[in-house]
């Protein structure tokens, strides 16, 4: 991905970039995003973009693994996480889902991942140690807890599903505190000019929207000018 490209990604809003992957596909009906509410740790903080490094955790009973076998998976996770080609995110299913307990994601855990040269982390799992994170790893999670339960990685680089959208390994997803996307590869070539399209097009409803006196009669100039400009 180009430089120019990745910090306009991490300047606009994931909504942003639904809209604009439309613009680039011509047509309505994209949906590879997330369902439901997650919770942002950094709500004021930039998009997360990158590719996606995957794994698969459990939480609410122990491993009945060899702990040797544990112990050597979780190792090879922060391998992977370490070495994914960087934009990267760490996309992270919590099998305990919807009855999650483990905080994978506290403040150790997401400053080892941020000084990997990660993005942030999104999880339908748990977050905890809210206000001690570190900043410009936001972390997209699925719920807020206490505790770090039995947490163990089960799976390394296999698709994941979070709030209902499937990530594969190395998909390039785009997330902030509405959700999370995956990127179609065939739009990115196109994404610049259908952000600044969609930004400028919604300029012609926007501004007069702002000005004093808009009446209906205004509305109904502004808004023929925005349906004709918008996909």
């Amino acid at each position: 991905m180009q430089p120019e490209l990745l910090a306009l990604l991490r300047k606009v809003d994931t909504p942003t970039v639904c809209n604009a992957i439309e613009v680039v596909q011509g047509k309505r009906g994209f949906n590879l995003f997330t369902r439901g509410t997650m919770i942002a740790s950094a709500p004021a903080e930039g998009a997360m973009v990158g590719h996606a490094v995957t794994a698969k955790i459990a939480a609410l009973a122990p491993s009945t693994e060899d702990p040797a076998i544990i112990r050597a998976r979780r190792m090879a996770y922060y391998k992977a996480m370490h070495d994914g080609p960087k934009p990267s995110i760490a996309v992270v299913e919590d099998l305990d889902f919807p009855d999650c307990i483990g905080a994978y994601w506290g403040e150790v855990n997401t400053t080892i991942h941020k000084a990997f040269g990660m993005s942030g982390a999104l999880t339908n799992g748990v977050v905890r140690d809210l206000g001690d994170l570190p900043g410009g790893f936001p972390v997209l999670a699925g719920s807020v807890g206490p505790s770090h339960g039995f947490v163990h990685v089960r799976e390394l680089g296999t698709p994941v599903t979070i709030f209902g959208l499937r990530i594969a390994q190395g998909d390039l997803v785009h997330a902030d505190r509405h959700g999370a996307l995956i990127i179609p590869l065939d739009v990115v070539d196109g994404l610049a000019s259908a952000i600044a399209k969609l930004l400028q097009t919604e300029k012609l409803i926007l501004e007069p929207a702002r000005q004093p006196g808009f009446d209906f009669e205004a509305f109904e100039v502004a808004w023929q000018a925005f349906e004709k400009a918008r996909t």
